[in-house]
C-alpha cells in the first residue's frame, strides 16, 4: 500500500467551547490533486492550518511520509517541504517578482560582499525565478516587474510558482480561483496540472464544484469538523458531493451514498 505523503489522524482543535476540528483524518498521496470541500464553518480551513503549521492541534498526529511530525509554526512545515498558497497570496506588491518568490529565502552572494556585507545575489534569484516560471508555463513580461503591476491571475501564478519552487512534499492552495475570471481560473487549473505532472501532490481547497470535478483525483468532504467521506469524481456526481457536505447524504456501511433519514423526514 502506498504511504501517504501527508496524513493526519484524529486531529482536534478547540477554541474555548468551540470545536473547530473534531477528530479529523486526512490523507494525501504522491502525485495527486486532492480537493477539500465543505460548507462555511465546516472546519476545513482549521484543518489546513494544522497541516501547514499555522495552528497547533490539541490532539491527534500529523505524518509526513509515514513519520510523525510536530509543527509549531509554518516554518516547520516548510522545513518538511510543505508549502501553502493562502487566499490573500501573501505577496509584497511593491517588490519585483523575483524578490517575492525568494521572500524570506533570499540568496546571498558567495563572494566577500556576500559573506561580510550579506549582499544579495539578485542576478541568481532573477535567473532562478525566470526558470521556474518558464517551467510552469507562466508568461510574465519581465521578471523585474513589481507584483502590483500584474493581473490577479499573474499574481496567483507568482504565488503558486513560489510554492512549487520550494515545496518538495506538497502544495496546499486555499481557494486559488475565488477572485479570478473564467480565463484566469483556467490558467490556474492548468498550473495545478503542471505541478501534478512534476510529481508534487496538491491540496485544493475550493467551493467551485466544476473546478473540483475538472481537476481533482479524489475529493475529501469535510463537515462539522471532520472528514465524512472521500469520493472520486469519476464514480460520484456533483449532486452527491453537495449532499454529503450539507448532511443530506452519507456514506453507508456498504460504501454507497445514501440518504440520511432525518433529512428525508424533514424534507431537506
Amino acid at each position: 500500500m502506498t504511504t501517504p505523503t501527508l496524513s493526519a489522524q484524529g486531529l482536534v482543535k478547540r477554541y474555548g467551547r468551540v470545536t473547530a476540528i473534531d477528530g479529523a483524518d486526512f490523507e494525501l498521496f504522491p502525485g495527486e490533486v486532492l480537493a477539500v470541500v465543505g460548507d462555511n464553518g465546516a472546519g476545513k480551513s482549521s484543518l489546513i492550518k494544522a497541516l501547514s503549521g499555522a495552528v497547533i492541534p490539541d490532539a491527534g498526529e500529523i505524518k509526513v511520509d509515514g513519520q510523525t511530525v510536530h509543527f509549531k509554526s509554518p516554518l516547520d512545515a516548510r522545513h518538511y517541504g510543505i508549502e501553502t498558497v493562502y487566499q490573500d497570496l501573501a505577496v509584497a506588491p511593491a517588490l519585483d517578482i523575483a524578490s517575492n518568490m525568494f521572500l524570506g529565502r533570499e540568496k546571498r552572494r558567495t563572494d566577500l560582499f556576500g559573506q561580510l556585507f550579506r549582499k544579495l545575489d539578485t542576478a541568481a534569484m532573477r535567473a532562478d525565478a525566470q526558470r521556474i516560471l518558464d517551467e510552469l508555463g507562466i508568461n510574465i513580461k519581465s521578471i523585474t516587474q513589481p507584483v502590483e503591476t500584474l493581473s490577479g491571475g499573474q499574481r496567483q501564478g507568482v504565488a503558486v510558482a513560489r510554492a512549487a519552487a520550494f515545496g518538495t512534499k506538497a502544495v496546499i492552495m486555499d481557494e486559488p480561483t475565488a477572485a479570478l475570471g473564467v480565463a484566469e481560473s483556467g490558467k490556474v487549473l492548468d498550473l495545478i496540472n503542471r505541478i501534478r505532472e512534476r510529481g508534487l501532490p496538491v491540496v485544493l481547497i475550493s467551493h467551485n464544484m466544476p473546478h473540483v470535478f475538472d481537476i481533482a483525483d479524489r475529493i475529501h468532504v469535510h463537515r462539522l469538523g471532520k472528514r465524512v467521506a472521500v469520493v472520486s469524481p469519476k464514480t460520484h456526481t456533483m449532486n452527491q458531493v453537495v449532499g454529503l457536505l450539507t448532511g443530506a447524504l452519507k456514506i453507508g456501511e456498504n460504501g454507497e451514498v445514501e440518504e440520511v433519514a432525518s433529512a428525508v423526514h424533514t424534507g431537506l
